[in-house]
């Protein structure tokens, strides 16, 4: 059996990795969960040691996961994006209220569960704030996006997703129409990083802070 705790440890290393699968500092891990370097360190050392091997940890290198350790995160992946979008569609909860709920629910619900919601939704590929939602039993992918704050000028765009972590910024972002599939052009860039966005069609620029454009992914528009 798995924690919830080694669970959190696990998705945390997967989305710090990367589709490069770098390894990935303690210093990270700590700001990722909200806890203290030396109690990241006293876990990767445990989790080094246990079996089945989820993660290689080296002292002053960084940790990566091991195929099995890969495994259990995309699932907990899966599950959570699987968790937001029935919270949405079925449950009618708002887009920024679904993350801490789905957060606490991944670690337990069961595959015949998780299998009852897929087909409820109609095997989705995405979730509410955009994330591809990985295939039973498969890895995910990482999309080949840039976040809206390093985005060049002048060159037309797609919101692919947004993150879903901070929930006062979810509701701004709503409210400025910076939603997933929306099309915009970045006009002008300050140096505070704040920017000015024209959405497609749209009369007026939206000024968007820098914090909130880190917040933001994109990608090239289609034709």
């Amino acid at each position: 059996m798995i924690s919830e705790s080694v669970d959190d440890y696990l998705k945390a290393i997967l989305e710090l990795g990367g589709a490069h699968d770098e390894r990935v500092t303690t210093n990270a891990l700590a700001e990722r969960l909200g806890v203290r370097t030396p109690s990241v360190t006293g876990m990767l050392q445990k989790l080094a040691a246990q079996k089945p091997l989820l993660v290689l940890y080296e002292k002053h290198r960084g940790v990566q996961l091991t195929a099995a350790g890969k495994r259990r995160a995309w699932e907990l992946v899966r599950h959570h994006r699987l968790l937001e979008l029935f919270l949405h569609d079925v449950l009618k909860y708002s887009w920024d209220e679904v993350h801490d709920e789905a957060e606490r629910l991944e670690h337990f619900i069961s595959e015949r569960f998780e299998d009852r919601v897929s087909a409820i939704l109609g095997d989705p590929e995405f979730d509410p704030h955009g994330h591809a939602i990985p295939r039973k039993d498969q890895s995910g992918v990482f999309r080949d996006e840039a976040t809206l704050a390093e985005w060049p000028l002048h060159k037309p765009a797609i919101i692919s997703s947004v993150s879903d972590r901070n929930a006062a910024s979810l509701r701004e972002l709503e409210r400025l129409g910076l939603m997933p599939g929306a099309a915009l052009i970045v006009e002008q860039r300050k140096s505070s990083g704040a920017l000015a966005v024209r959405l497609d069609g749209g009369p007026e620029v939206i000024r968007v802070n820098k914090d909130l454009a880190f917040r933001v992914l994109v990608g090239n528009r289609q034709r």
